[in-house]
């Protein structure tokens, strides 16, 4: 399932109701909680960091996988996202993907841009 979606921090709640849906559709339910928390870190971090031309949208992919759920967030820049030391400015949010998620990463997309995606599993969570 593929959306795509403006620039605009409003679009992360969006994108959260859309993956609740998918995951329900899929019997996934028991993932909810981790799928949408690292959903809206990767979205949250797109629509802050990924500093783009306009028509540049971002799009969210989810995929069933063995045991879980893989989502996808791609956007039209080509600076990967960095994890940060977290103190009182902020920084937790790849923390968090990464404690949450199986395995993260971030894929070269063909034409401008990158994805960033996480697996989310019904086995636990390791490292990336």
């Amino acid at each position: 399932m593929v959306w795509q979606w403006r620039r605009h921090r409003r679009c992360v709640g969006l994108a959260r109701a859309q993956l609740r849906k998918a995951l329900a559709a899929w019997g996934l339910g028991e993932l909810e909680f981790a799928a949408v928390a690292v959903l809206s870190e990767l979205v949250a971090n797109a629509v802050v960091h990924a500093r783009v031309p306009p028509g540049r949208e971002i799009r969210t992919r989810f995929v069933v996988v063995e045991g879980g759920v893989r989502i996808e967030v791609h956007d039209g820049s080509e600076l990967p996202p960095v994890p940060r030391v977290p103190d009182a400015s902020g920084g937790y949010g790849l923390a968090l993907v990464a404690e949450l998620a199986e395995r993260w990463g971030v894929e070269a997309r063909g034409g401008a841009g990158k994805c960033v995606w996480a697996t989310i599993s019904r086995t636990g969570c390791s490292s990336r």
